[in-house]
């Protein structure tokens, strides 16, 4: 991979300050399983490459890019703005992802990271000629909804996963895409895929030894008293079903245009185990005894107020203001 710098001098391109600013559906759950499959991988030196089909606009790509290791590779496919080659993908790709295009992903994964992951622009099935067979350790399938291409992609996802590998299939269960969840199905009573665990909106499985994995996640569950789960049995072997409401999620990688975090004045050791006034403030001005400090201008306060708290309190903030200068503006024309 090389290094590519963000070119962001047209308008319109996001600058996103933080992941939950980038759209697309990327539930607590899942980032808690793609952070725990990837973390537990790690610690038992499951080798391997990355692998995203579908990337939209780049959510789950941010999240999978922050969590790569040294020496590893990371690769999206993704048709983008590309024109499908059939007539059914090419009306899915109008109707669901008309505003998808490359140059909006790649702004918004490079407010994240310093370098793009391998991009592979195209269908899906010719992830193949760019991925190496048994290399890759998690793959992420979220391409076409259509039946015959999520076949196809869990097919080729099977010859490039090394053996410890883990397939996680986006939408296996929700109504609008009954094609997924019958490859999804299929993959597990007739191509050897077993299952792992299953969340609202992705399943997690492999074609190794699911028991490693499925032992050690019920340990982490166990563990934790805001992620509700159970076990229920599946095509003959335990499957682990999980929801995370309320939840926190996990560390997200830092944007360039997050604003930077005050850093506290650092304080000058002297003789004796006292301090100083901070560096570089010997001349700066202090309040009277007895009188408060200076307030900050107005401005700043909202700045600040509209950068850290919620957009729910900082809408509330304004709208009680409005409040109180229109109750002021009542009693004044009393008088």
């Amino acid at each position: 991979m090389t290094a590519v710098t963000a070119d962001h001098s047209a308008d319109h391109l996001p600058r996103p300050t933080r992941l939950s600013e980038v759209k697309g559906w990327f539930f607590t759950a899942d980032q808690l399983l793609f952070d725990w499959f990837l973390r537990h991988q790690q610690d038992r030196s499951v080798t391997g490459d990355l692998l995203e089909l579908g990337a939209y606009l780049g959510k789950s790509a941010i999240f999978l890019g922050a969590r790569l290791r040294p020496g590893e590779r990371f690769t999206v496919c993704d048709l983008f703005d590309s024109p499908a080659e059939d007539d059914l993908n090419s009306r899915e790709m109008a109707k669901s992802y008309a505003t998808l295009t490359r140059r909006a992903f790649e702004a918004n994964y490079l407010a994240f990271h310093e370098e793009l992951p391998v991009i592979v622009q195209g269908l899906s099935s010719s992830v193949v000629e760019h991925v190496a067979a048994d290399s890759v350790r998690f793959a992420h399938i979220d391409a076409s909804h259509l039946y015959e291409h999520v076949h196809g992609d869990i097919l080729a996802v099977r010859e490039l996963l090394a053996d410890r590998g883990v397939v996680v299939m986006d939408d296996y269960r929700a109504e609008h895409c009954p094609g997924v969840a019958a490859a999804t199905w299929q993959a597990v009573t007739g191509h050897g895929l077993r299952p792992i665990c299953v969340t609202g909106t992705k399943f997690y499985g492999t074609w190794g030894d699911p028991e490693p994995y499925r032992g050690a996640l019920l340990a982490w569950l166990a563990g934790r008293d805001d992620v509700w789960h159970e076990v229920q049995q599946v095509n003959g072997g335990p499957l682990v079903r999980l929801s995370a409401k309320g939840a926190r999620e996990p560390a997200h990688p830092v944007s360039r245009y997050a604003a930077a975090p005050e850093r506290p004045a650092e304080r000058v050791p002297v003789a004796g185990g006292s301090t100083t006034e901070p560096a570089g403030a010997a001349g700066a001005a202090r309040p009277a005894a007895g009188r408060p400090a200076p307030r900050p201008p107005r401005g700043v306060l909202r700045r600040v107020a509209r950068d850290v708290l919620p957009p729910i309190v900082t809408r509330a903030l304004v709208r009680a203001r409005k409040r109180a200068r229109k109750r002021a503006r009542k009693r004044a024309r009393k008088r």
